[in-house]
Order: structure tokens, then sequence, then C-alpha cells
């Protein structure tokens, strides 16, 4: 099953995309026309008056992107402690405006504090800006029950995360995460210029509708990096999948937590790094290896 029965709505993209004036050299010559790129603006991110970081981000399911990533980056240690987020009304120059947010924690909570991040994050890298090697390793219980998907509701994944994409078919310039059930249904799409915002934006909007991170899988249009095992880690998804390769560190941080890690993903085929044995899944009902 790589899409629900009842797949979500086209969402709106005005604000994700811009039209611009364009020419293409083809066959020879030029021609004139129009193009559409995905948006690109910085969103900053402020707790109690502290910048804790400035996000390089497609505009749209803003809450769901700060939402995931206070959970992903442990400045909120669940969704009560995010008691409210709200644009900054007192900008300093029109450009700011929607991209300036105030977010409100519980007040007993104050593990954010000396988590600022020094510089903005781009849209390429999920951990620009940290202070140290040392902030970035991992604060995640390790997994504690494989989910368990068919080799062929995997093999379906990237075709469905695509027919989810709807920026990226107008642009072709922007990634897309999908949280999955262990029928391979991809019941929840977002999509962004940086890859990890994508999954904070996913996560976000999950947290948010209540759904239990502990029996879903993340399925990521891209290749599979530290940060998108270590956002994943950070709220107990048990299955992270991509389209292309895992890094290095991905894979041994997945390694260690008992984290299913896929890569490759494609109609054909795909890699399992970190195997579940055989011996909880069987044979023929469980997540294997191909190529």
């Amino acid at each position: 099953m790589p899409v629900s029965d009842n797949p979500p709505e086209a969402p709106d993209t005005s604000r994700a995309i811009w039209k611009t004036s364009r020419l293409q050299w083809k066959e020879g010559g030029f021609s004139s026309g129009q193009d559409a790129l995905v948006m690109e603006e910085p969103l900053e991110i402020q707790i109690q008056g502290h910048s804790m970081a400035v996000l390089m981000r497609t505009p749209g399911h803003d809450e769901d992107l700060i939402r995931g990533f206070l959970l992903t980056e442990g400045l909120a240690r669940n969704m009560e402690d995010i008691r409210r987020i709200q644009t900054c009304t007192t900008v300093p120059f029109p450009e700011a405006e929607d991209n300036v947010f105030v977010v409100t924690l519980a007040p007993d909570w104050d593990g954010w504090r000396g988590k600022e991040r020094q510089f903005y994050a781009s849209s390429s890298c999920g951990i620009c800006g940290k202070g140290s090697i040392e902030s970035i390793s991992l604060n995640a219980p390790k997994i504690k029950e494989p989910l368990v998907i068919h080799p062929s509701h995997i093999q379906g994944l990237s075709s469905a995360l695509r027919a989810g994409q709807h920026v990226f078919e107008k642009t072709g310039g922007c990634h897309g995460a999908g949280l999955m059930d262990a029928l391979g249904g991809i019941h929840l799409f977002r999509e962004d210029v940086g890859r990890h915002n994508a999954v904070d934006k996913v996560i976000g909007a999950a947290a948010k509708e209540g759904i239990p991170f502990s029996k879903r899988g993340l399925f990521v249009s891209g290749r599979v990096s530290f940060e998108i095992v270590q956002k994943a880690a950070m709220v107990g998804i048990p299955w992270v999948g991509g389209v292309s390769a895992p890094s290095s560190l991905a894979a041994q941080t997945a390694h260690s937590l008992g984290m299913t890690l896929v890569g490759f993903c494609r109609e054909d085929r795909f890699t399992q790094y970190t195997p579940v044995p055989m011996d909880s899944i069987g044979a023929n009902t469980g997540t294997l290896p191909t190529k």
C-alpha cells in the first residue's frame, strides 16, 4: 500500500513558489519564458527574548517546522512544553514580517537555555552553527521495538512520496519527507528547500495530531545524513529510509540505537544497513536486505 486510501489534498503552494523570467539554452538556441523556483527565506525562532536559531526554509507550515525543530533539537521535551507559537509584532523592517516567531514554553522547563545556535542554519545543513561537536551528540533512548515493514511496501515508497511533492513537481528544487505506517502508507507529507526542515515539518505536524512516533517510519527524498537520523531518534521513530545513500555517521548512529536504516529505496530495490535479527521477523514477513 504505497499511498493511503484517502491521501491529503494538494496544499496551497503560493508562498513556496517564486516566478521569474528566464532564458533557456536548448538545441543550439535561447528561448525566453518563465520559471518556477522554490522559495527560500530566513525564519528566526525566539524564546523569552533569546534568538535561538535562524533557519533558511521554504515558507509554509512554519508552525509545524518550529514545533518539530523544538522537539528534535531537545529545546522542548514534548508537546506540553510548547505553550504558544506566534509571529513577532515588533520586527525592525518589513521583510521580517511573518519570518520572526516567538515561542512560549512551559515555565517549569529551562532545558532550552544554553542551546542557542551561534550562526544561522543553512538549508543544506541541519547542524550548522552549533557550538561544538559535543553539542550534536544524541540524547535519545534506544528503540524498544522495531517497525517491521514488508519489502513490497518499501519498494513503493519513492513513488508514494513523489506523489505528495507538489512543490517539487513545479520547481524541481526542494526535498520531501513523509511519515508512514507499517504497511508503507504515507499519510503525512511535508516539503522544504532544506531536507532537515522537511523532516521537522512532518514531525511537528504529527506531534500536533498526536500520532504515535513509535509506530511510524520516516521516509525522505534524498540522502539520509546524520541529522535526519538524529531528529528521528529524538522523537522515537524506529525506521528511517531514503531514496539515496546514508552517510557513515547516520548508519553508525542508527545501529547504536537499534533503528532500522534503509537507503537507495527505488521501485525495484533497496538496501538495508541496520538489519533486524532474522529470528525476530521471519524469513518472509519482515524487512529484508535486497540489492
